[in-house]
């Protein structure tokens, strides 16, 4: 691997703010990575001029030398828009575009041209609208790309993000893992198994401790129902399939808290001495999550074969266009991407 890690940010939803962040991260420069921008050359020289940057964009093929990374230049691998994009108007027409981006920076890290990737935010709907049945987002994307049957989707502020375990009561250290990742409320229960909770949580043990150098994670586990069920008074998923889970997995050695009722695991008596938790289903966990940094936080796929990381917001079409989107979860998904692909995980 390169003294910096080469990392592939796929620029997202052309109608969004991703296109811009990119730019502005380069115009600011990454001095621990160098990033190359899959996308539009023409898209992303129109985005810079709208918004005020001076770019220097230079198309290379996956595998070309890279040129020494400095402030104000974006090496480009370049995909064409399948049709002109303006800021904030979706148009189903490039939802290919955006699905080859991912396919170019997968294709890069799994055979050595690149050592992660970094995600910068899409639009599940004009997506689906196109045509592309069942795509449920970048996590199961790649997952299906890689052959693979589970990842986890793992969020965490930018003061959680590294080896050290989290200081809870600092103010916003959290790391927040989901058994369910998009799907809709009335799917959720049929969606958690013991067989699937049980490879979830061996996949998020593991690379927490290989990403975070925790050498014996302790995860806290969310119950699926108010007050975790309520001893089976408000649902039995909780008796039937979760605290079985769990208790295949304390056998392993695996330690793990819980189910506990998701209303008072977020607080800091439960939270001391835990290195992450698992809730489970995307509404449970997240909004704690991002009240406690949103902005400022990374979204992490575990269980891959590559680094990935990306963005914790989405499209923001009503900023598109305008230069007032804040660069800063970029910039932390950058920063870890290139921390995990410098502790030997890229390809």
């Amino acid at each position: 691997m390169a003294s910096a890690p080469v990392l592939a940010l796929t620029t997202g939803e052309p109608a969004g703010i991703g296109p811009e962040l990119a730019v502005m991260l380069a115009a600011e420069g990454v001095p621990a990575a160098q990033l190359v921008a899959v996308g539009d050359r023409a898209l992303l020289a129109e985005r810079a001029a709208r918004i005020g940057r001076d770019i220097e964009l230079v198309e290379l093929a996956p595998g070309d030398p890279m040129p020494a990374p400095r402030p104000g230049l974006l090496p480009v691998w370049p995909v064409a828009l399948r049709v002109p994009a303006t800021p904030g108007v979706l148009d189903p027409a490039n939802a290919a575009y955006v699905l080859e981006t991912l396919d170019v920076a997968i294709h890069a890290c799994r055979h050595g041209r690149a050592d992660g990737m970094v995600t910068a935010p899409l639009h599940k709907g004009v997506i689906l609208d196109a045509g592309h049945v069942g795509f449920s987002g970048h996590t199961e994307y790649l997952r299906d790309a890689c052959g693979l049957d589970e990842v986890v989707m793992l969020l965490a502020t930018d003061s959680a993000l590294h080896a050290s375990r989290p200081d809870w009561r600092g103010g916003g250290a959290l790391r927040v893992a989901l058994a369910t990742t998009h799907l809709p409320l009335r799917e959720v229960s049929d969606a958690i198994t013991g067989p699937r909770l049980v490879r979830l949580l061996r996949i998020l043990d593991a690379d927490l401790r290989r990403w975070f150098g925790i050498a014996a994670p302790r995860i806290a586990v969310c119950g699926l129902n108010p007050h975790a069920g309520e001893g089976g008074h408000l649902g039995r998923e909780e008796l039937d399939v979760i605290i079985p889970a769990l208790e295949t997995l304390r056998a392993e050695g695996i330690a793990l808290d819980g189910p506990l009722p998701a209303d008072t695991l977020f607080t800091p008596r439960h939270l001391e001495g835990v290195d992450a938790v698992l809730a489970m289903y995307h509404d449970q966990g997240l909004p704690v999550l991002k009240y406690a940094g949103f902005g400022r936080a990374a979204n992490i796929t575990l269980g891959l074969p590559l680094v990935r990381t990306s963005v914790d917001h989405g499209t923001a079409l009503d900023l598109a266009g305008r230069g007032v989107a804040d660069p800063g979860s970029l910039r932390v998904a950058v920063a870890l991407a290139a921390e995990m692909a410098s502790r030997g995980g890229g390809s």
